[in-house]
C-alpha cells in the first residue's frame, strides 16, 4: 500500500503566498479530484509537489510512503513513483519520446528490453499512433497527441501516484474518453494512486473519484464524495468563495 500524505501545506510564487495549510492523503487505488474557480491554486498545488522552480514551500510536509518528497530534486520524486500529467505538456525539440521512456526506466532500474511492444499494446488501448514515439517529444503534436502522449508515458512507466493536472483541458470527447478510461484501468490494474485537477465533472464519467475536495483562495474548504461534484456542476463555487 502506496500512501501520498500532504500535510499542512504553504506554497509561496514570486513573492505572493498562493496555499496555505493544505492537507490530503491518498491511497494506492484511491481518485483524489480537487475542483476549485480560476486562481484557486490547484496547479500551484502539482507544481510544488513535483518540485517546479519558483514554486517555494514556506510550510508543512508532503511524504510518499514516509519518505520527504520536498527534500528531493523533481526526477528523484519521479523515480520514487510520483508522475506528472502537465496541463501544458513541454515539447523537447531532439528527444525522441521512445527514447525518454526508455531512459525513464532505465533510471528505475526496470526492464525496457520489450519497450517497444509495450508501446504498441498501450498506444492502441488509448487510440494514439505509435509512429509518433519516433518523433520528438510533442513536438508538432496536437492537443490530444500530447495528452494521449502524456497518458501513454504513465501507463509504460507505471507509478505509484499519478497527479493529472486539468488532463480534460484540450481534448475533444474521444480523447478525454480515452485517457480517463486508462487512468480508471490503472486505478484497478496497478493499484495506482490518483490526484485530478480539473474544472469539469465530465472527466468523472471514466475515471471515478472516490473524493472530491473543494480549493479556493488556497486552502480546502470541503471534501466529501463524487455527490459534491454533481453538487458544483449545479451551484458552482459561490457558496464557497
Amino acid at each position: 500500500m502506496t500512501t501520498l500524505e500532504i500535510k499542512n501545506l504553504a506554497v509561496a510564487v514570486g513573492g505572493s503566498q498562493i496555499l496555505s495549510d493544505v492537507s490530503l492523503t491518498i491511497k494506492s487505488g484511491e481518485v483524489h479530484a480537487v475542483m476549485g474557480p480560476n486562481g484557486a491554486g490547484k496547479s500551484t498545488l502539482s507544481a510544488a509537489l513535483m518540485g517546479k522552480p519558483g514554486y517555494v514551500v514556506t510550510g508543512g510536509s508532503v511524504t510518499l510512503d514516509g519518505v520527504d518528497m520536498l527534500a528531493l530534486p523533481t526526477w528523484q520524486r519521479a523515480t520514487a513513483g510520483l508522475h506528472l500529467i502537465m496541463q501544458y505538456p513541454t515539447e523537447i525539440p531532439g528527444v525522441m519520446l521512445q527514447d525518454a521512456m526508455s531512459a525513464a526506466l532505465d533510471t528505475r532500474n526496470q526492464d525496457s528490453n520489450h519497450l517497444k511492444k509495450i508501446i504498441e499494446t498501450e498506444a492502441k488501448r488509448i487510440g494514439f499512433d505509435p509512429e509518433l514515439v519516433m518523433r520528438s517529444v510533442n513536438v508538432d503534436f496536437s492537443g490530444g497527441e500530447k495528452k494521449r502522449s502524456e497518458t501513454l508515458q504513465l501507463a509504460v512507466l507505471q507509478p505509484k501516484i499519478a497527479i493529472l493536472d486539468e488532463l480534460d483541458s484540450g481534448l475533444d470527447i474521444d480523447a478525454l474518453r480515452d485517457c480517463a478510461q486508462r487512468v480508471e484501468d490503472a486505478t484497478l490494474e496497478t493499484n495506482l494512486g490518483v490526484l485530478v485537477i480539473t474544472h469539469y465533472s465530465r472527466l468523472f464519467e471514466q475515471l471515478k473519484p472516490d473524493f472530491v475536495h473543494i480549493l479556493t483562495n488556497g486552502r480546502i474548504v470541503k471534501s466529501a464524495g463524487p455527490e459534491l461534484a454533481d453538487e458544483l456542476e449545479v451551484t458552482g463555487y459561490a457558496a464557497y468563495l
